[in-house]
């Protein structure tokens, strides 16, 4: 396990890696697998990180223009004639912006955190995708060989059946042709012949070499 992480590492190293949360293909590929604990965690630490960083930058967006109104306000405040009222409201402005200022200087030094959070998980989340798909792979690898030696060994008893069921027919037809010498046209109705053999034998060679019969189409 540990081999095969550093080798994933060394793989990604320097790769650009789409958020993985995001990307329809990676949703499309582990919709249709069973899931998985570790990547179910990170999935949602990734899109946690990813509304975070989403909010944020809606609150500053928020907050730039209720601090651009405050300034406005200002401006026009600035106009009036001087009075305890307009004291009153150019300070209550100016301790507004400086609020608004505050939460700006942390919503951005929050939001500076963010990318090395989201590009961390979403490396971590792009190895244990790589462990799982590697896993399944070897697994479907063996399944395969598995049912591949099941199909071999399917295909030469069905050879097997099918010679038989012939050999059995060119009886059957050898037989029936000595009966028939003997007792006549009326051997058909005393053994019940319902079919001649010798019409079977070309429809089981399709059977037996599928392959050739695909060819000569």
């Amino acid at each position: 396990m540990e081999q095969e992480d550093e080798l994933f590492r060394e793989a990604l190293t320097g790769k650009k890696i789409p958020i993985l949360t995001l990307d329809h293909q990676w949703h499309k590929l582990f919709t249709q697998t069973e899931e998985d604990s570790q990547i179910h965690a990170l999935e949602k630490l990734l899109n946690d990180y990813l509304k975070q960083q989403g909010r944020i930058n809606t609150e500053i967006k928020s907050l730039n223009v209720y601090k651009k109104k405050l300034m406005n306000e200002i401006v026009c405040i600035m106009e009036l004639p001087d009075s305890p009222e307009k004291e009153k409201k150019m300070g209550e402005n100016k301790r507004l912006i400086e609020e608004t200022n505050v939460k700006l200087d942390n919503y951005r030094d929050e939001l500076l955190e963010l990318p090395k959070k989201i590009d961390d998980t979403n490396f971590e989340l792009m190895l244990a995708t790589m462990h799982v798909c590697y896993d399944r792979i070897k697994r479907n690898v063996q399944d395969i060989e598995a049912i591949n030696q099941w199909i071999q060994e399917f295909r030469i008893q069905l050879k097997r059946k099918v010679l038989l069921k012939q050999q059995k027919e060119v009886w059957n037809d050898e037989l029936y042709s000595y009966m028939h010498a003997i007792f006549g046209p009326d051997v058909i109705d005393m053994f019940d012949m319902k079919y001649n053999p010798q019409n079977v034998l070309n429809k089981e060679k399709d059977v037996i070499n599928p392959e050739k019969n695909e060819q000569s189409n």
